[in-house]
């Protein structure tokens, strides 16, 4: 079990509803969003994937994003984990306006502000979980002796320092998911955004990594899950659905 032991930050009783507001960002927020539109160009037509999306995400709370199959709701995470740009709006995140940054400062800001999980693993098949969750603090450019430190503490906060030297194919579904998070948790992000994260796992396993995130968020890390499935989304002590580009609902649900 992790040592770590910092404290997360209350939540209010109640939500403000959601607004349409296009006034400034909430400076007490660590992501801030106004008036978020992203219209992709198909063919001769203009598909508006998000129509005006605006909310707040103070640091520390572990939101679930849910909605079906074209609602908006992986756009909205491309957006959020930086890999793409608002067409309009803006997002503020840990005091940065990214909607305003070129592809270069993006790629740096994912790799200081945001540690990714995905549904597939995505890990190097020949490569040793130590390895894997060392990448990267390697494209970051920390020297060596300090990435495996850095590496085997993530490893060690997933209940995984016995297997530093497996590969993937010497690990369980649950253990390689690990791994992952681990990945995304080394270099002490701002948030861990993690889409579909049980996607791939059977139903005992997908409750080991959700009590798994339940711990991380109560040392003090901000976790947003992208999800489809109403019992994921559950596990979340926020709920933001979408649904046709637009937030229907936003509540506290514990």
């Amino acid at each position: 079990m992790s040592d770590v032991t910092l404290a997360t930050p209350p939540a209010p009783d109640v939500l403000p509803a959601p607004t349409q507001s296009t006034r400034g960002h909430d400076v007490n927020s660590l992501i801030s969003m106004r008036d978020i539109w992203k219209t992709y160009q198909m063919g001769s037509e203009e598909v508006h994937a998000l129509h005006g999306v605006s909310f707040d995400i103070p640091k520390g709370e572990y939101i679930a994003i849910i909605g079906p199959s074209g609602s908006g709701k992986s756009t909205l995470m491309n957006l959020i984990g930086c890999l793409d740009t608002p067409s309009q709006g803006e997002y503020w995140l840990n005091a940065k306006n990214v909607s305003e940054m070129d592809d270069d400062e993006l790629a740096r800001i994912r790799n200081q502000e945001v540690g990714f999980v995905f549904q597939t693993f995505n890990l190097l098949a020949r490569a040793t979980a130590l390895h894997n969750v060392e990448l990267p603090l390697i494209y970051g450019g920390v020297g060596s002796a300090q990435r495996h430190e850095m590496a085997k503490q993530a490893l060690a906060a997933v209940d995984l320092a016995d297997r530093v030297t497996h590969r993937p194919n010497e690990l369980s579904g649950g253990q390689r998911q690990r791994v992952a998070i681990a990945r995304a948790l080394v270099n002490h992000p701002s948030i861990l955004l993690a889409d579909e994260p049980t996607g791939a796992l059977d139903t005992h396993t997908s409750m080991e990594i959700m009590d798994l995130f339940e711990r991380l968020h109560g040392e003090g890390n901000t976790i947003i899950v992208v999800t489809h499935e109403p019992d994921i989304a559950a596990r979340a002590h926020r709920v933001i659905s979408i649904r046709d580009g637009l937030i229907e609902k936003d509540e506290k649900i514990r």
